[in-house]
């Protein structure tokens, strides 16, 4: 969704302009209608400035380009309708100092076209004609930059009210002058207020709904439509539920999206998990937990079977994690279930929610595994993560692919492990792993257990001295990495 921040500069109408007494500017030719507006002024001498026009400019010239004979010919007509084709919104012509009036074959092209034209005086520069629009735009925009900003403090004090989501819908209504409709995922209409609008209106704001609503990969977050000169918008709410928002206004300001905007955040806030249930089956589970239950028994309650676990470090200096930023790492990879945990983010992701790399974030994921082995998974995607620091690489998943070591029954591995590894304490025990992991690296070492190099020299050799074992024996390496992979 667009930064609701800031809204667009809104454009000048030409009555402003023409109503500037210092200006002293005189329409003599084309439409009087006062929904022509200005988007900036632009000088050309050019015979033909259609490549140089964007649209919506108020076109200045002192007629340097006009030929002796062009009254007697279409070069008017070709001039105007040029114009007209790239968009631009009204000419001003100056009389000095190359003509003292306006050429009348001129006069009648603009007529012909439709295309306002103003008499620019000879004490009115051109610099000034576009000052005074720089001017009013200034002031529109400041005008424009109130407005947002007093709807957005009437929307959220909305939002704290007993009934927030009418009250939301009420304050952005009145704000737009139209209608504000809520939604909900089945397509049917939620909540309304404001004015009712017409049968076809209602009807086509129903379909572009159906636009905005999550449906895969590039479904937009908002769409606008003009039917029978009424404005729709529909505007998609982030809780991922298909909520959506809907506008009807008989006409729309440049800042009447910012302020849709803002009334679709706080909507998607109303709407989101507690509306879906999903945040009271996450409170469930937790009390179930806390009074005894097992995760076998919770795990229903945040729905999926198998599941991953995902260990995450920001790429930053910050030694602990911000939560909003951790809160944003969970909802980047599809779960709500995020723990911040010393210098590390855990989040409990369902295993058909495939995580991928994160901007900003080294990730080491855990093998799949069930609630019962949630405990496996976290240890897992701990070695995972401190493997894709120590490797320099933005995500590492835990091998889960089947090895010589499945050959031999769990009791008798565990056993074996136990046994050659009881002279190792755990910090010794993590250690070795590491080091064995990263091919005897001292340095990636050190950087996966965030330890000085000279710290994992002395480690390995009391390992080696306990063990009574020869390191650099790849035997010896084998049969202790065997061991290690118990976990």
């Amino acid at each position: 969704m667009p930064d609701p921040a800031v809204p667009p500069t809104p454009p000048v109408p030409l009555a402003a302009l023409l109503a500037r007494e210092d200006l002293a500017l005189r329409q003599i030719a084309g439409p009087s209608d006062p929904a022509t507006v200005i988007h900036w002024a632009h000088t050309s001498e050019m015979a033909d400035p259609y490549p140089y026009l964007l649209g919506g400019e108020l076109l200045l010239t002192a007629g340097v380009h006009i030929p002796e004979a062009a009254g007697s010919g279409t070069y008017f007509d070709d001039y105007v309708s040029r114009i007209v084709a790239a968009g631009g919104a009204a000419l001003g012509f100056g009389l000095a100092p190359v003509h003292d009036t306006v050429p009348r074959a001129l006069v009648a092209a603009c007529d012909a076209y439709e295309l306002p034209l103003l008499e620019v005086p000879p004490r009115t520069t051109f610099s000034g004609v576009a000052r005074a629009v720089w001017q009013l735009m200034a002031q529109a925009r400041h005008a424009e930059l109130r407005r947002v900003t007093e709807a957005q403090q009437s929307l959220a004090a909305a939002a704290s009210r007993p009934d927030p989501v009418p009250s939301v819908l009420r304050q952005l209504a009145g704000r737009v002058g139209g209608r504000a409709v809520l939604f909900g995922p089945d397509g049917a209409e939620v909540a309304a207020a404001g004015r009712p609008a017409e049968p076809a209106a209602r009807a086509a704001l129903a379909e572009l709904a159906q636009v905005v609503r999550p449906s895969g990969p590039g479904t937009p977050d908002s769409a606008t439509h003009v039917t029978a000169g009424t404005h729709l918008a529909a505007y998609a709410l982030g809780a991922g539920h298909g909520f959506v928002l809907g506008v009807v206004a008989a006409h729309r300001d440049p800042g009447d999206h910012t302020i849709a905007s803002v009334a679709a955040v706080l909507l998607s806030l109303l709407t989101g998990e507690h509306q879906s249930g999903s945040g009271a089956a996450r409170s469930s589970a937790l009390v179930r937990v806390l009074l005894g239950a097992s995760a076998e028994d919770v795990a229903p309650l945040l729905g999926g079977g198998e599941w991953v676990v995902v260990h995450a470090r920001p790429d930053t200096a910050a030694p602990v994690p911000d939560p909003v930023a951790a809160s944003a790492l969970g909802a980047a990879l599809g779960s709500p279930l995020v723990d911040v945990a010393r210098d590390v983010v855990r989040v409990l992701l369902p295993a058909e929610r495939e995580p991928g790399p994160q901007p900003g974030w080294t990730l080491g994921v855990s093998a799949v595994a069930g609630p019962a082995e949630w405990a496996r998974a976290d240890v897992q995607a701990g070695r995972a993560l401190a493997r894709a620091r120590a490797t320099r690489a933005e995500l590492v998943r835990y091998g889960a692919r089947p090895a010589l070591a499945d050959l031999v029954p769990e009791a008798e591995a565990e056993s074996h492990a136990r046994a050659l590894l009881a002279p190792l304490n755990p910090a010794l025990t993590e250690t070795l792993r590491a080091w064995l992991s990263l091919h005897g690296s001292w340095d990636r070492t050190a950087v996966a257990l965030d330890v000085h190099r000279n710290t994992v020299r002395q480690r390995i050799a009391k390992c080696a001295a306990l063990l009574e074992a020869d390191l650099d024996d790849p035997d010896v390496r084998m049969e202790l990495w065997f061991a290690l992979r118990r976990p």
